[in-house]
């Protein structure tokens, strides 16, 4: 199933975010993983989903 991030693109384009396990929960951002992950943690967050924001939004279509 894939998730909706339009809105948290608008607001993390081009940085690091650290999701809870929904995938949509944002707990923590930066311009480096390090960043996002130590400000994750500083929350309580010990392991979180990392994923970088694009600069921009390109289409893909890949193929099984």
């Amino acid at each position: 199933m894939s998730k909706d991030w339009s809105k948290i693109y608008k607001k993390y384009k081009g940085l690091w975010v650290a999701f809870l396990d929904d995938e949509q929960t944002v707990v923590g951002s930066g311009k480096t993983l390090k960043e996002a992950l130590n400000e994750a943690q500083k929350r309580g967050y010990k392991e979180p989903i990392m994923n970088r924001m694009p600069d921009t939004l390109a289409p893909y279509v890949g193929i099984l």
